[in-house]
């Protein structure tokens, strides 16, 4: 049954982590319904780590070109310049507030609903009232917006708000079409979940233990594979159909946990 649990756990890891619905706050509430017990959160730790891996995966041609391309090719110069700057917003708030945040609103579940419904709304009026596009690709968002949409990811931190609905919230109200933005949060997650990777397995690591490992290792499989197979059709239903479903879905979840 744990090793059943595993897999389910990553799953919604892996299908939630890159859509704006909060993969944090997901986990969080599977784990308290299913009475899964993860101490020092090593289990959410190491799963976690299968969804950066698949995105990495998904865009490692990308990576490499713009490795290889650092010591002289400029638009490599300019791609790394732009994650790096949106990065650096998290990084501060992460470690003014990180723990604060996790040690207060990580517990509260009707924290949890009411930044699910908040950010459901949030997402319903830009998609309605937002700034018309001028940008359709994520590869040349500007410095200066790659900057506001770094800001904007800072609000993740609240479990519920989602750090893929902050960014693409963001970079719609920074004239990114509904497309580049969705894939503008999967460059920024790329650096910012390795980044939480390092800093929450230093806590973690000594609960990651021999009696787990087939464990953790069925929910970081999952997870690479849920999140693999998610992000492409995840593009396909924005560019038909925009945010509003997730919007919607984010709104009725958070009633539902209002209700529970």
């Amino acid at each position: 049954m744990t090793y059943l649990i595993a897999a389910l756990l990553g799953v919604i890891q892996g299908l939630t982590e890159f859509l704006p619905v909060s993969s944090t706050a997901h986990l969080l509430v599977s784990e308290q319904v299913l009475g899964y017990e993860d101490p020092g959160g090593a289990f959410t730790v190491m799963i976690q780590l299968g969804a950066i891996l698949a995105i990495m995966w998904l865009y490692r041609a990308k990576i490499a070109g713009v490795v290889r391309g650092l010591p002289s090719d400029p638009d490599a110069q300019r791609f790394a310049l732009m994650v790096v700057v949106a990065f650096v917003p998290s990084v501060v708030a992460g470690l003014l507030l990180g723990d604060f945040i996790q040690s207060v609103l990580y517990e509260s579940l009707r924290a949890i609903a009411v930044a699910f419904i908040a950010g459901g709304v949030v997402m319903l009026l830009v998609e309605r009232l937002g700034p018309a596009p001028d940008l359709a690709d994520a590869e040349r968002v500007p410095v200066n917006r790659a900057l506001a949409i770094g800001v904007f990811q800072t609000l993740s931190l609240v479990p519920g708000v989602s750090r893929s609905g902050a960014t693409i919230v963001g970079g719609m109200l920074m004239r990114l079409d509904r497309a580049a933005a969705a894939e503008f949060s999967f460059f920024l997650a790329m650096p910012t979940m390795v980044a939480a990777f390092v800093y929450e397995l230093r806590d973690a690591r000594a609960y990651v233990t021999p009696d787990r490992a087939l464990e953790i290792a069925i929910g970081f499989v999952m997870a690479f594979l849920s999140a693999r197979v998610v992000v492409q059709p995840f593009l396909q239903v924005v560019r038909r159909s925009g945010f509003a479903p997730f919007a919607w879905y984010r709104i009725a979840v958070g009633l539902v946990l209002l209700l529970a």
